[in-house]
């Protein structure tokens, strides 16, 4: 009975609307949505603001934790250290394997061989299947 009453209630205000009527309550709606999306924004980003803060809170904690344990003296290392060769080695090929891998080979190998990486060269790096 309600529903009928507020359905042809309904009906009867639009029929009466204007088009300069529906044009400013458009706009009124788009601006209510437009608003509470800006409101969320903030929220969102007020939050994100309080867990990086959060964050380097406990990163700094943590640094100062390191810096208590760690040696007040840095430990001599044994062998001498070898002083960096200048320049590049020229370009690698790589064949179905990611930059990202072939730069940890590239390093294993330079320092399994104890040698700077510039003073290796490398023709290509493949993936064997």
């Amino acid at each position: 009975m309600f529903d009928n009453i507020i359905v042809s209630a309904a009906a009867e205000t639009a029929d009466k609307l204007s088009i300069g009527d529906a044009a400013i309550t458009a706009v009124f709606g788009y601006a209510v949505v437009f608003a509470g999306l800006i409101i969320l924004m903030i929220v969102l980003y007020c939050t994100g603001a309080i867990f990086k803060s959060k964050d380097a809170k406990a990163k700094a904690a943590a640094e100062a934790e390191a810096k208590k344990t760690a040696p007040a003296e840095p430990v001599a290392e044994t062998k001498a250290e070898l002083p960096l060769a200048p320049g590049s080695a020229g370009h690698v090929k790589l064949f179905d394997v990611p930059d990202k891998e072939a730069a940890m080979i590239m390093a294993i190998v330079a320092d399994k061989m104890q040698k700077p990486l510039n003073e290796l060269h490398f023709i290509s790096i493949k993936e064997v299947k």
